[in-house]
């Protein structure tokens, strides 16, 4: 990777403040008009399981993790406990870890408070946006911030809509309590680039279904994604020490 591109994101800001929020904003419109139905749906949907708006919106603000919030809102509907709940959005955001030391690259030398304030922001549609941008050589840590939290303002938003609205619509009206399991088997979808991680999927399908139905409870969602990751991880270097 060319190490000046690597050192631009830390330049000094090139331009005016209202610059750096229109170029912000203009990468980040399409995550917020992507985020507006989901939001709307999770914010149904938890209004649904007894969740109030303003709940709603607290959830988005400290948690804001579209997919761990669906598993959330889900767990609290089916009465899971608390220690289930937890332990489910933990292992789910796990690959925040992995986003945040990627994006580091582009963010050496930068101090912790601002690392802080932009790695609250990261999701995976942000970090898709910035990633290719800080690679093109074209962009700032300021310019990625703003992506970051308008995409945040746009869901808070959204969740929050959804549950006040929530109160006018059927349970299972318009095929909302379907949007978590879309909105899975897109992210899935996206992913299976080969045959290791189509392969790896089924193997996680496998074992969910299996204890499923031999272990009481929702530990089957944690359990099927360790197993299918360890089992994906294990294929992957018998295969490296076969070459």
């Amino acid at each position: 990777m060319n190490e000046d591109k690597v050192k631009q994101p830390q330049a000094e800001l090139v331009g005016s403040t209202g610059d750096l929020l229109r170029q912000g904003a203009a990468a980040a419109w399409p995550i917020c008009l992507g985020y507006l139905p989901l939001g709307l749906a999770m914010g149904v949907l938890a209004q649904q399981a007894g969740i109030p708006a303003w709940l709603t919106g607290l959830m988005s603000i400290f948690l804001f993790a579209g997919s761990a919030q669906f598993i959330g809102v889900a767990m609290i509907d089916a009465g899971a406990s608390m220690a289930a709940i937890v332990v489910t959005t933990f292992m789910v955001n796990l690959r925040h870890a992995l986003m945040g030391s990627a994006l580091a690259v582009y963010l050496r030398g930068v101090n912790r408070w601002f690392l802080t304030l932009f790695a609250y922001g990261i999701t995976d549609e942000t970090f898709a946006v910035n990633m290719a941008r800080f690679r093109s050589g074209n962009w700032n840590r300021w310019r990625a911030l703003v992506v970051n939290h308008l995409a945040n303002s746009a869901w808070v938003l959204a969740t929050v809509a959804g549950a006040l609205a929530g109160q006018f619509i059927p349970r299972g009206a318009f095929g909302i309590d379907y949007a978590l399991t879309a909105m899975f088997i897109c992210l899935l979808v996206m992913q299976l680039h080969n045959r290791l991680l189509v392969l790896t999927g089924l193997l996680s399908a496998a074992v969910a279904v299996g204890w499923y139905l031999l272990i009481p409870g929702n530990s089957y969602i944690v359990g099927a994604s360790v197993c299918g990751a360890t089992l994906g991880f294990c294929i992957k270097r018998a295969r490296e020490r076969r070459r």
